[in-house]
């Protein structure tokens, strides 16, 4: 059962920044198809099982200084996945500054049975451990995530999104989370990429609860970043990142990545099994 667990299916006509939606449409030439796949989940369903894929976690992150979509995409995602919460993951978000009440925000989020909450800090514009710094609410998150099973990926590498600060990618900073909130779920989103990938390797070398998602990784650089790649299959999960700029159709990714010279259980790890650990 192939899982692509870094997919963006959002909004983004409605709540995207004129600058980020020029991006994504300057980045991604069938942006047209994209927007038919943000209004329709059947279609995006029909389209999966057009390249071969089984389940796709969906990313949503709060960030309305950077990308524009704002809070409240919670009900939104929850809301496209009941189509079929077997195949489509949905991802929610919660943004410190931007929360009224982080206790009924959090609430929700597990009242909505979110399978991931994403948390992305060069678009968010804080530390991941900024909790240790007076952020009470990403305490109160990563603990109510803890306690009712709930992954959290974090963006961790750069981005080149207009007003993107790239230094709260570095995922050193996870590392105070994994000790803190040692039965939590984390998720590398990018392993660090291009700047922090050694970094990246050795979080989810140190810590059982860190997994690497190689999403927006090309797999021509893959082995490059990650060259003990087999070392981590066990923790190692695939995603695309696409619709994202630059990122090719999911059957191009998918074709990408099993061309790749690695063992055959690395891949079955990669692309099925890990996620169905994470996700059952």
């Amino acid at each position: 059962m192939i899982t692509d667990c870094h997919i963006h299916i959002q909004p983004f006509d409605l709540l995207l920044s004129p600058a980020a939606l020029g991006l994504m449409k300057k980045g991604q030439p069938d942006f047209e198809r994209v927007m038919e796949f943000t209004r329709s989940p059947k279609a995006f369903l029909n389209y999966m099982d057009e390249v071969g894929l089984d389940r796709a976690v969906l990313i949503n992150a709060a960030a309305p200084e950077v990308t524009g979509f704002p809070a409240g995409l919670n009900a939104m995602a929850a809301n496209y996945a009941k189509e079929n919460p077997q195949r489509l993951l949905s991802c929610g978000s919660l943004h410190p500054r931007y929360t009224t009440n982080a206790l009924a925000d959090i609430e929700e989020m597990v009242r909505l049975g979110l399978r991931l909450i994403k948390i992305h800090p060069p678009h968010q514009l804080f530390y991941p451990n900024d909790y240790l710094r007076g952020m009470k609410e990403l305490e109160l998150l990563y603990g109510a995530a803890q306690s009712n099973g709930i992954p959290v990926m974090f963006h961790t590498g750069t981005s080149i999104f207009p007003g993107a600060r790239n230094k709260f990618g570095d995922p050193i900073y996870i590392d105070d989370v994994a000790v803190d909130f040692p039965k939590l779920k984390i998720v590398l989103a990018h392993g660090g990429r291009p700047l922090w990938m050694d970094t990246a390797f050795f979080l989810v070398r140190r810590h059982a609860n860190v997994y690497l998602d190689i999403s927006s990784i090309p797999a021509a650089h893959l082995l490059k970043y990650f060259p003990r790649l087999p070392d981590i299959a066990h923790k190692t999960l695939f995603g695309s990142d696409w619709p994202g700029p630059g990122v090719p159709g999911l059957k191009e990714a998918l074709d990408a990545f099993r061309a790749l010279p690695l063992p055959e259980e690395a891949k079955r790890q990669i692309l099925e099994r890990n996620a169905l650990c994470i996700w059952p």
